[in-house]
């Protein structure tokens, strides 16, 4: 082989791998102008109503524009943009000085939005900011038509059950985190494209059978626990953030409305569970676990145990106060578009997606339970669960059959 014919063979080898290294990866912009308008459509805004957003400066900056557009089009009022004062702060900021600063903010906030009709909280903010944290309080407090949006693509909470550290995301063992433009299409596909009324229709039926029955939830590691529900609040993230729906009352966490919407949440009535949960999968104490169990008798946590990491189960659970030593909630993700065989090696957007189960401990008051303290998870996500009502199977596997 020739000096020349051996360059060109390396060329085009070259030029073929870096081809099929980067043809996995989707090279596109995001469509601000379409989730924008998808937003305010799902708001449904009423003439005259004041509208907000909260943003992290240099977060989605692009969509603020359009959003705002979107608003002034609708017939509402665009009442402009807060930005938060997100961390990480500098080392020498006192910790004292913050915490004033932010609780005499959060009091002023609740005065000074006392008349807006609707928020969007963008990537970002989170319930710690005063601005959040003051919009949470009169949706509580003074209800009405009152809601907020969440479209989270990221956020700052400490990522409870998620050795990785991607917030939002949960990585399947073994498995690379994905490129965040990955992230990016899934959840925007799933924004523009999710069928509501499919959604709403699928999770109506489950909530019926929800309410009259007993759950059984099962999976191959050996979670094996019952309860029922009642007349306990049901969250029903269906997408619905209109102002009609407001005023029928709908309960806290249906007016933090998420989109994509996707989930089905409740407190169960905490004597009625019974048995255990297994995490195949977690973290606990800030160590990992293999096979972190729970096990429950009339709602509380009675013992653990743990393949690998049991002292570090031990710990977190034995400094947890008392009365936070309960379950907390399940959890039933709907949404095809975020569903595993989407994403197929992690879980996205806290377990939306259609046949994730989550299975939290804790205070679980924001839900309309029982049970108090200053200690929650809510973030241990299942994907292989089995979930039947009164032996009438809706989840098999991971995968629905009803």
């Amino acid at each position: 082989m020739t000096m020349r014919v051996l360059i060109l063979f390396v060329m085009y080898a070259c030029v073929g791998y870096w081809a099929t290294a980067h043809a996995q990866l989707p090279q596109r912009t995001m469509d601000y102008k379409a989730l924008a308008e998808r937003i305010v459509d799902q708001l449904q805004l009423e003439p005259g109503e004041k509208v907000m957003a909260l943003a992290q400066p240099g977060m989605f900056e692009d969509f603020v524009p359009h959003f705002r557009y979107a608003v002034i089009q609708a017939g509402a009022i665009d009442m402009g943009v807060i930005d938060v004062l997100d961390p990480p702060y500098p080392a020498d900021w006192e910790e004292s000085v913050i915490r004033k600063g932010f609780a005499d903010a959060t009091a002023a906030y609740v005065e000074m939005l006392e008349d807006i009709d609707a928020a969007v909280m963008m990537p970002g903010a989170n319930p710690a900011l005063p601005a959040y944290k003051a919009l949470q309080i009169l949706l509580q407090e003074k209800k009405g038509p009152r809601r907020t949006i969440h479209f989270h693509w990221t956020d700052q909470y400490s990522p409870s059950g998620n050795v990785t550290g991607l917030t939002g995301v949960n990585v399947l063992p073994g498995h690379p985190a994905p490129p965040m433009q990955n992230i990016d299409i899934v959840y925007q596909n799933a924004v523009l494209n999710t069928d509501l009324d499919a959604l709403d229709t699928h999770q109506d039926r489950f909530i019926a059978a929800l309410r009259n029955g007993e759950v059984r939830v099962t999976s191959p590691a050996g979670t094996d626990i019952r309860f029922k529900v009642g007349n306990r609040d049901i969250i029903q993230q269906n997408g619905d953030a209109s102002a009609a729906r407001m005023r029928q009352g709908a309960p806290f966490l249906d007016r933090e409305v998420e989109i994509p919407g996707g989930a089905v949440r409740v407190a169960p009535i905490e004597n009625t569970v019974q048995g255990q949960v297994v995490y195949p999968y977690s973290a606990w104490n800030g160590h990992s676990v293999r096979n972190a169990t729970a096990i429950y008798e009339d709602g509380r946590i009675v013992g653990v145990r743990a393949d690998e990491g049991e002292e570090h189960l031990r710990a977190e659970i034995d400094n947890a106060p008392d009365d936070a030593k309960w379950f907390r909630e399940f959890a039933l993700g709907f949404n095809p578009l975020l569903s595993m065989d989407v994403t197929k090696t992690w879980i996205g957007y806290y377990g939306y997606g259609a046949g994730i189960v989550r299975l939290g401990i804790g205070n679980n008051g924001e839900l309309g339970g029982a049970v108090s303290g200053r200690y929650f998870r809510w973030r241990d996500l299942l994907t292989d669960c089995t979930v039947t009502i009164d032996d009438e199977v809706w989840l098999k596997d991971g995968k629905f059959v009803r």
